[in-house]
């Protein structure tokens, strides 16, 4: 049986091509001419799925590679002077990981998958030489390492300036939007990350993110079970992520 199964996930990994792939207009190929599509996807290693706790990299190692999520979600932790973790980053479908390592050769975190999770290698010197022939795939990935440092920024300004509620109401909203922005419900989904990860992200105590999820769900703006979260007034959850005027 277990056999089986993994032949079976083999040949799903070898029959899957970019062309083929439903997240191709969020990744990478988003600007590349169907001619164009093969080069691309010839440079591209498909790997196993990696099961929940499974480690993609970790923080040191020499960058070679990003990668493309194709399904499940990853987590990345950075290791500071104190020896302690934080949660820098939280990547879904058609997300890049690794792009913060291009700099320093190294990768600047340790990615762990959330869930089982099947990500697209691509072996960076072949994605930079590619990028030469195909000035598209150059501006899509230089659009991406932008994307990245905005979002860096806005962690910063999210823990340097907002309240606690702002910052959990801030993570809801642009989860939202993530999900939106791959076809899914803005209103209705599934974390990944448990609340002590939240927490770390947001630079709060787990407590105090059980704590303004109560207030929230007295006030109608969401309703949580578990892992489910249905976001019942978003115009009024943005509001609270906005009421410093810096979003």
């Amino acid at each position: 049986m277990a056999d089986t199964a993994i032949l079976r996930t083999r040949s799903l990994l070898q029959e899957a091509h970019c062309q083929t792939c439903s997240l191709s207009s969020l990744c990478l190929p988003l600007s590349l001419e169907l001619k164009d599509m093969d080069q691309f996807d010839a440079i591209i290693r498909r790997r196993t799925p990696m099961k929940k706790g499974e480690t993609l990299f970790r923080q040191g190692a020499p960058f070679t590679s990003v990668y493309a999520v194709r399904s499940g979600s990853l987590k990345q932790a950075s290791t500071e002077g104190s020896g302690d973790d934080q949660l820098t980053n939280f990547y879904l479908p058609s997300e890049l990981v690794g792009l913060d390592g291009i700099d320093e050769k190294h990768y600047a975190g340790t990615v762990i998958a959330l869930e089982t999770t099947t990500v697209c290698e691509i072996p960076f010197d072949r994605l930079d030489a590619l990028s030469e022939e195909l000035p598209e795939l150059r501006a899509q990935l230089y659009r991406s390492m932008s994307k990245e440092m905005r979002d860096d920024r806005r962690m910063m300004r999210l823990l340097s300036r907002k309240t606690a509620d702002q910052r959990l109401a801030t993570f809801f909203t642009s989860l939202s939007d993530r999900f939106r922005r791959r076809g899914y419900s803005p209103y209705s989904f599934r974390l990944s990350m448990s609340r002590a990860d939240i927490g770390n992200y947001l630079g709060l105590a787990v407590e105090t993110v059980s704590r303004i999820l109560g207030r929230f769900q007295s006030q109608g703006l969401v309703a949580v079970s578990g892992r489910e979260v249905h976001i019942l007034d978003l115009a009024s959850l943005a509001l609270v992520a906005d009421e410093d005027g810096c979003r």
